[in-house]
């Protein structure tokens, strides 16, 4: 069973940035995905997903945008683009900028409780 978690507190655990979707912030999530890999994100059949990922461009919002997951974490100090924050703001998806590595991102999220996907 999924544990819910707030994307405020997934902000917080990993001492990260909210770039945009401030608004969305008390918003929950159940699971977590981990990927550089846009097709496969695409195959994801799971609601309130948060997504990880160091590839920072237009096509990652876009593909979380055809997923249904609406909030990304970029990790490994990765910046987005004032392109990625509108296409973002456009779907109501929250950007957050983080400094540490997938696998410690993927470590500390997972100490709270965040739940794989698979």
């Amino acid at each position: 069973m999924a544990s819910s978690i707030k994307i405020r507190k997934i902000a917080e655990v990993l001492d990260a940035q909210i770039v945009c979707g401030d608004s969305f912030i008390d918003h929950e999530v159940d699971y977590a995905f981990a990927s550089d890999l846009m097709s496969d994100v695409l195959t994801l059949d799971s609601e309130q997903v948060v997504l990880i990922t160091g590839l920072t461009n237009i096509q990652t919002v876009r593909t979380a945008e055809m997923a249904d997951i609406n909030c990304i974490v970029f990790v490994r100090g990765k910046r987005v683009t004032p392109e990625m924050i509108e296409v973002a703001n456009e779907n109501n998806t929250v950007l957050i900028e983080c400094q540490y590595s997938m696998f410690k991102t993927i470590g500390l999220l997972h100490e709270v409780g965040v739940t794989p996907v698979y």
